[in-house]
Formats: C-alpha cells, sequence, structure tokens
C-alpha cells in the first residue's frame, strides 16, 4: 500500500517538472525557428518552458489565447512561417520594417479572424495567395515595399470590411479586379502607386465614398481615360493620377476639379485644363514619345528663394578665379617645399629615399629642419605613432612602403587632398589626407572607419585601411582607375574634346550606381546614407562599372577635427601623408573645385534638417539621372537666369518641349532608345519629389531600372 503512494506521488510530481506549453506556442516556436538572425535578441524569451506564450516579447494575449503578434523594426532574416495561420484567435499580426523574404503562403489566412496584416518594409516576393478573400474581417491590409509580383488577387473584393489597403512599392501586374469599387466601399486609405498595374481605372472607384487623403495610383500603367466617376469622391480627396499612360480630356467635375496639374504630369495623352494642353476636336489620346516631356514648373512646389532670381551659386567668373587660385597656391606651396627640403633636408635622405621621393622618418623623429616642430609633442596614451591599420586580410604593404612610393596629386576637396599612390610592386592605391586635429576622439574614428572598412560591394570603393596619429589621418582606398562620372559627362577642365557615353553605357552606369545605394540603405551593417551623392563621388573603372566613393568621409572629417579645407592647402614634408610630394608629372589630374554645384544635388530638406535620411540619396540619384539625361551641369543658364536642373526639367514639361530639346546632343544617335530614356525620366521626377515621403526607396528604384533592357555593347 506504501508503495503504490509513493508511486502516485511520483507520478504527480513529475508531471508538475514536464513541460507543459501549449500548442499556440509551439506554433510560434515553429516560428521562431524560421528566423535565420535576431540580432537584437528579439525573440530572446521565446522559450519552450513556458506554460504559454503569453509573457514573451511581442505576444499579446486575451484570455490565454494569442491575439496579436508585433514584432517590428527588429531586423529579424528568415521566412514567414505558415504557423501563424494555426493561432485561431489571431486579430493583428505587424511585422514591418524587417528582413523577411520567400513568399507568402495561404496557410497564413487560415486565421480568418485576422483584422491588420502588416508587413511593410521587407523583402517578401511571389503572388499573394487568393485565399485572401478569406480574411471577411480584415480591416487593414498593408503589404507595401516588398517585391510581390502577379496580379492583384480578385477575392479581395471579398473583404468587405477593409479600410486600409497599401500594396505601394512593389512588381504588381494586371487590372484591378472586378466590383473594386463596389465591394470595397469602407476604404478610407488607398495607395497602388509604384507597381505595374495596367488596364482601365474601374467607373465604380467613385462609389469609395469614404476615401481620405491621397488615393495614389501614381507610377503604373493604368491607360484609357479618366472616368468621370472619380469626380464622386469626397472633395478633399487628393487623387494622384502621375505617371501612367491615361488620355483624353481629364474630366471637370467634384473631386477632379480645382486639383492644378500635378496631379495629372507624366501621362503624355491627357489634356484640357488644367494642363497647358488643349484638347482638339479629334483627340485620341495617343501622342508621340517625344511629346513626353512636360511638368509644371510648380512641381515640386518651388520656395520663393528659386523663383525668378537666381538660383544660389557662383557665377563662372568666380569659379575660374577659384579654381585658378587654387592651382597657383598648390603650385606656391609646392615651390617653397621644394627649395626647403632641397637646401635642408636634402643632406638627411639616403640613398633609398632618392629613387622613391620621400624621406624617411621613424617613430616620429623630426629630421627635417623647415617644419621641426617641439619634440616634447606626445599623442594620447592610447594611439600609437604613425601606425598603418590594415582592414583587410589581403592588405600586403606597410608604412614604410607607401612612404616609399610614387605619388601624384590626384585633386583636392573640401576633405583634404587625394593622392594616387603607386607601390614598389606596381600596386596602385588612392590615399586621402583628412587633415590635423587632436587625438581625443580617436577611438570613436577607430569604430567608424573599422565599420566603413567592413562594406564590401561591387558598386562601391573599398577602404583597404588607415593610419591616425595626433597630427594626420590618412584613409587608403582602392584605385579607381578611369576617373569620375562627371568627367566621363562633361570632360576634363583644359581638354577640349571626349569621348561622349552611349545611352548603353549610361544605363549601365545609372544601375550600378543604384545598386550600390541599395547596399548602403539596406545590406550595410548600419543601413547607411551616403549624404553628398553626386557624379564626383561616382568613380568608374576600367570597364566603366560605377563605385560610389567618398562614403562616409563627412563624418570621419568632423570626428578627425582640425580644419581640412585649410589644411589641404599646405603640404608640408614631416609627417609620412605629407612625405607624398605633389609632383609635376602629367599624371597630375584636374584639381577639383570646392566651390559650387554640390548643393544643388542635395534634397531640398537638407537644408532644415540636421540629421540626413536615405530619401537625401534618393533625391541626389534623380538628379544625377536628370544629369546623364541631359548633359547638362546642375545649374542651367536660361537667358539671364539661372535655376536648377530639376526645375529646368519641370519648366521644359510644362512648356511641352519635345525631347530632342532636353536631351544630351551627344545621345542624338540613340533615338531608337527613346522609350527607356523616358523610363529613366520618369523614374529621376519620382526620385526628386519635392517629399520626401513620395520619393521611392532605392531598392525600387534600382528594380525599375533593371526592367529596363540589358544594354548591349
Amino acid at each position: 500500500m506504501v508503495s503504490l503512494v509513493l508511486l502516485v506521488l511520483l507520478v504527480c510530481s513529475s508531471s508538475v517538472v514536464v513541460s507543459s506549453l501549449n500548442a499556440e506556442g509551439y506554433a510560434l516556436l515553429s516560428f521562431k525557428q524560421s528566423i535565420y538572425e535576431d540580432p537584437e535578441g528579439s525573440l530572446g524569451n521565446w522559450n519552450s518552458s513556458d506554460e504559454n506564450p503569453c509573457s514573451w516579447n511581442g505576444v499579446t494575449c486575451k484570455e490565454e489565447k494569442v491575439v496579436s503578434v508585433s514584432i517590428p523594426k527588429k531586423r529579424l532574416y528568415g521566412l514567414l512561417p505558415s504557423a501563424l495561420g494555426s493561432l485561431s484567435d489571431l486579430r493583428h499580426v505587424n511585422l514591418r520594417n524587417n528582413k523577411f523574404f520567400g513568399g507568402l503562403s495561404f496557410e497564413l489566412f487560415r486565421a480568418q479572424g485576422l483584422q491588420s496584416l502588416v508587413l511593410y518594409g521587407n523583402s517578401l516576393s511571389g503572388s499573394l495567395p487568393n485565399d485572401i478573400g478569406k480574411l471577411g474581417y480584415l480591416q487593414t491590409l498593408d503589404l507595401s515595399q516588398n517585391m510581390f509580383n502577379g496580379s492583384i488577387p480578385t477575392s479581395i473584393v471579398q473583404c468587405k470590411r477593409l479600410k486600409t489597403l497599401d500594396l505601394s512599392q512593389n512588381n504588381l501586374t494586371g487590372s484591378l479586379p472586378n466590383g473594386f469599387g463596389v465591394n470595397l466601399v469602407a476604404l478610407e486609405k488607398l495607395d497602388l502607386s509604384f507597381n505595374r498595374l495596367n488596364g482601365s481605372i474601374p467607373s465604380d472607384m467613385g462609389n469609395l465614398s469614404n476615401l481620405q487623403g491621397t488615393v495614389d495610383l501614381s507610377h503604373n500603367l493604368f491607360g484609357g481615360s479618366i472616368p468621370a466617376s472619380l469626380g464622386n469622391l469626397p472633395e478633399k480627396v487628393y487623387i494622384d493620377l502621375t505617371y501612367n499612360n491615361l488620355s483624353g480630356p481629364i474630366p471637370q467635375n467634384g473631386a477632379l476639379m480645382n486639383r492644378g496639374p500635378t496631379a495629372f504630369i507624366g501621362n503624355p495623352g491627357l489634356c484640357g485644363p488644367p494642363l497647358k494642353n488643349p484638347c482638339s476636336p479629334d483627340t485620341t489620346g495617343a501622342t508621340s514619345p517625344s511629346s513626353y516631356p512636360y511638368l509644371p514648373s510648380n512641381y515640386p512646389p518651388q520656395s520663393d528663394d528659386n523663383r525668378g532670381g537666381k538660383a544660389r551659386g557662383l557665377s563662372k567668373s568666380a569659379i575660374i578665379a577659384i579654381v585658378v587660385g587654387d592651382v597657383v597656391g598648390i603650385c606656391v606651396v609646392g615651390l617653397l617645399f621644394s627649395y626647403c627640403y632641397s637646401r635642408i633636408c636634402i643632406r638627411n635622405r639616403t640613398k633609398d629615399d632618392n629613387v622613391y621621393g620621400f624621406e624617411k622618418s621613424r617613430k616620429g623623429r623630426k629630421d627635417c629642419l623647415c617644419f621641426r616642430k617641439d619634440e616634447s609633442e606626445t599623442l594620447s596614451e592610447n594611439v600609437e605613432q604613425y601606425d598603418l591599420v590594415p582592414l583587410d586580410s589581403q592588405v600586403a604593404f606597410d608604412l614604410d612602403e607607401l612612404l616609399k612610393a610614387s605619388a601624384f596629386v590626384l585633386g583636392k576637396s573640401e576633405i583634404g587632398i587625394v593622392y594616387k599612390v603607386v607601390l614598389e610592386d606596381g600596386l596602385t592605391l588612392a590615399v586621402r589626407r583628412l587633415g590635423e586635429g587632436g587625438s581625443q576622439r580617436f577611438k570613436e574614428f577607430q569604430t567608424e572607419v573599422e565599420a566603413i572598412g567592413k562594406l564590401r560591394h561591387p558598386n562601391v570603393v573599398t577602404l583597404r585601411a588607415y593610419y591616425w596619429s595626433v597630427d594626420e589621418k590618412l584613409l587608403i582606398y582602392d584605385y579607381i582607375s578611369n576617373g569620375s562620372l562627371a568627367s566621363a559627362l562633361h570632360g576634363k577642365a583644359g581638354l577640349v574634346s571626349f569621348t561622349p557615353l552611349p545611352w548603353s553605357l549610361r544605363l549601365r552606369i545609372m544601375k550600378g550606381i543604384a545598386k550600390g545605394l541599395v547596399y548602403l540603405h539596406e545590406f550595410s551593417p548600419k543601413k547607411y546614407v551616403h549624404g553628398d551623392l553626386k557624379p564626383s563621388n561616382v568613380l568608374l573603372d576600367q570597364n566603366m562599372e560605377p563605385h560610389i566613393s567618398d562614403f562616409g568621409l563627412g563624418r570621419l572629417a568632423n570626428i578627425a577635427g582640425g580644419s581640412p579645407t585649410l589644411q589641404s592647402n599646405r603640404i608640408a614634408s614631416e609627417k609620412p601623408q605629407e612625405r607624398i610630394q605633389k609632383s609635376t608629372s602629367s599624371e597630375v589630374s584636374t584639381i577639383i573645385s570646392s566651390t559650387n554645384l554640390g548643393s544643388h544635388y542635395q534634397a531640398p530638406e537638407a537644408l532644415k534638417v540636421v540629421k540626413p535620411s536615405q530619401k537625401w540619396d534618393v533625391y541626389s540619384f534623380g538628379v544625377i539621372l536628370l544629369e546623364m539625361i541631359t548633359g547638362r551641369y546642375p545649374i542651367v543658364q536660361v537667358g539671364t537666369v539661372e535655376m536648377n536642373l530639376v526645375h529646368w526639367i519641370q519648366l521644359c514639361i510644362e512648356e511641352k518641349k519635345p525631347l530632342s530639346d532636353v536631351l544630351d546632343p551627344y545621345l542624338a544617335e540613340d533615338a531608337d532608345k527613346e522609350e527607356e530614356i523616358i523610363a529613366v525620366l520618369k523614374i529621376a521626377m519620382a526620385c526628386v519629389h519635392s517629399s520626401p515621403e513620395r520619393r521611392p526607396a532605392m531598392r525600387h528604384v534600382s528594380d525599375a531600372l533593371e526592367r529596363l533592357a540589358i544594354p548591349t555593347d
């Protein structure tokens, strides 16, 4: 009898110890197992030892039933499991701004009580399952900023409680389902922009009387006429139909009246008010592609500073004077250096030094009296003097080899001098001097430069090593041999002729720059922003592949301290990089003026907002696209008035200038590429939208460019 009681107690006690996680918990654990990366440990407390998942991060329960899974912006990388569909009481899923990839399983829609599904800002792809129509309680569906393709499921019209539908910035095709406007009358927000939807706009969309804000159908392939029934939408609704293939007269009723031309730009076949393109009696809605570029001058709205008067910038005479002054200044400094070096320092040179043109100095020894400093000057305790730090296992050179190398001045910008350095074994590098400054921020500099050194992409210049001392900071990059995109587009100063880039090559360069930016924005460790993108910062290699350069340079210069702009005007010979002499060889390229055009690549909000955003880079990229299409600088002279390139294009489009008036004359032989050029022009105008929120992400810009024909050499 005692043995029987002990056996019962043993069984009872063991049943308490054994895990009793319920079925919903195991369903969520399968979700966790499908996550390959969780860098922030967001799912760290999802453990099988719990009785239920109600205490887990991102999980909300009601009466011990999971009703919500919300884990946004946690950089989760993995597949979206179908097991979520087994959560019978699930009402809300929010996994926005992560890195989920793969398709959207139809099994997810077994959770038929789902009220909101928010998955925007991931990398999900494939078609949308038709089972979406089973979600009769669905009120919010946001799948924007992904890579979904195929058509919008016809069953979506069964989701009659839907209030928010955002499918923008995907690759969706086909026409809108029948009954779209009849069944989805509860819709309050509708955004289908930046897809490839086609067909006509359903006339029943005028029934969506609950819509608010902006109804965005822009950047698609909708054709035919604008249905007059759209005027039945609430008058406060803004209808964005820009950049489609719509044609015919614009209806003048209700919500379509008094909208201004900005709601209709990018549709070559539209006519009538508010456009300046009157409808002819026999209007068919079709026009030649060459009549495309029309865009009102108030899109984006111009600030008062940019209307009528000269855009801020320097005159040509001022630019020439500054360039000449820079050249003369560097020559004078070079002569002074040569005199001092030959008269006072030459006795300290060894035979090896004479071969490579450098004075070798060990451990900060001050041998050249011209530039002697107080020998009591010391570095921070944590900084090793004259230490070259490799950032790549393939770096096989050391500081001594760098000092002995032949060196030539490549150019000067507001952030120091850039040298071309050829090592004894023939390896060529680019060395940028950041200038002088204190050592108090060394750790910050080290952290930043080593993070940049980890970036590896075919379209981003690689930082190979760096050098730090209290007086000098050097960045050692791969040398890109074919100069900058600015020189390829406009030629080099002093050269009368140059070989213009054909359209096929320009398109390939555009695609490469876009890929590099996508990498920086989405796949680099910190989702970086370049912040200063312009043609002079895009270098071309021997195969004319683009490489984005000067990334993170402004921040590094700021951390390094000093005044790079001033100090880059001085080339001394005491410290290692100062012994990289200014060469009189013909290999010295044009010095880059520190004046001038860079600000015209910056987004309008950059003047007001301190912290840069990725949409700044999108705007800059758009200006570069316009420059590559037109062959013009970012400042255009129109009579006696200067205006920036974006506003000039808008003016040309408003005045219905033919494409030939806008196009770079060197592209005249590429007339058969007119459709591609117009497509790129549309992409560019989307990128330079005055509102950052309305600009596409670089991923979608890159996708749009990739859909264009692959250029053939």
